[in-house]
């Protein structure tokens, strides 16, 4: 099978990149993925890769594969054909790939502005793992992830993308990312913090974790430094309206509350040590689970650039 470089020639930013499997719900995985790719001007790449031969217990699922790529092309022509309905300017390209779609998705997002995946997985093997593949895109992206829930997301949600942000330990790319995106679609950004103020200790970071520096004063400061933080950022997104919310409670928790009716929440990979591609943060993993809207996993460097 003919693979396809993925990344613009003129050295600009790379497309949207979507990967695709063969269940019914997903254009709405490609729906969202063109509509983001239509907002930053970029052009739109869809995948869809067959493991050949098929793993163990796949092959009830392909009964009649004569050959792969002749399988992914007849994946991908209604996705194609979709976008560009949907789409007329759009520039839409379709790579069919032989290979694990996980490892196909996770070295091409070094060169793309964006993946974006399903929630149950991609690849074409429905009867697989739930997710397989959509957690280990996320946890070792090279670039933001959005991971699409086809069957919960709102049809019309409302205008406002939810950040959760840890005051104490504060990475500049999901906030960076936050912001981007509700400029792109002109929408309320909502900071969001969340926390128990007499057992500190207790709280997992809406951000990535970090050894406690004074929990108890962190805490108690929380709504204060997240309004200043919000006004530091206004300067650079003066269109972008932003509010701050801090509530008491779990973090993942009070995220996947905001997250009903939302366009969109952003989480931040775990970045605490040297190998933070390994794994993601406990809040953002449960937010990936949970979450009633798309959710945004943004890398964040470690300390040390590790």
């Amino acid at each position: 099978m003919v693979e396809q470089d993925p990344t613009p020639g003129s050295g600009g930013p790379g497309p949207v990149l979507v990967g695709v499997d063969d269940a019914h719900d997903q254009q709405i995985v490609v729906r969202h993925a063109a509509a983001e790719a239509v907002r930053r001007g970029l052009p739109l790449h869809i995948l869809h890769a067959l493991e050949w031969p098929l793993p163990a217990g796949a092959s009830e699922v392909y009964r009649e594969v004569s050959a792969p790529q002749a399988q992914a092309a007849a994946v991908l022509a209604p996705f194609t054909a979709q976008a560009h309905t949907e789409h007329p300017g759009l520039n839409v390209v379709a790579e069919p790939y032989a290979g694990r779609p996980a490892a196909a998705l996770v070295e091409r997002s070094a060169r793309v502005s964006l993946v974006v995946v399903g929630h149950r997985g991609t690849g074409g093997f429905p009867r697989l793992p739930l997710g397989s593949v959509s957690w280990q895109v996320a946890t070792h992206a090279e670039c933001p992830v959005i991971v699409v829930r086809p069957g919960r997301t709102t049809a019309h949600p409302a205008h406002r993308v939810v950040v959760g942000v840890d005051t104490g330990d504060l990475p500049a790319e999901p906030l960076r990312f936050a912001f981007e995106e509700a400029a792109l679609r002109e929408a309320e950004l909502t900071l969001l913090t969340a926390g128990s103020r007499t057992r500190p200790a207790a709280v997992e970071p809406a951000g990535p974790a970090v050894p406690d520096r004074g929990a108890d004063a962190r805490t108690e400061n929380a709504p204060e430094d997240l309004e200043d933080l919000a006004t530091a950022w206004r300067h650079e997104y003066p269109n972008v309206a932003v509010t701050t919310r801090h509530v008491a409670g779990r973090p993942a928790t009070a995220l996947t509350e905001a997250s009903h009716g939302a366009e969109l929440v952003v989480v931040g990979s775990h970045g605490r040590t040297g190998v933070r591609r390994a794994l993601l943060g406990s809040v953002s993993a449960e937010v990936l689970h949970t979450a009633a809207c798309p959710v945004a996993v943004v890398p964040v460097r470690a300390a040390g650039g590790g």
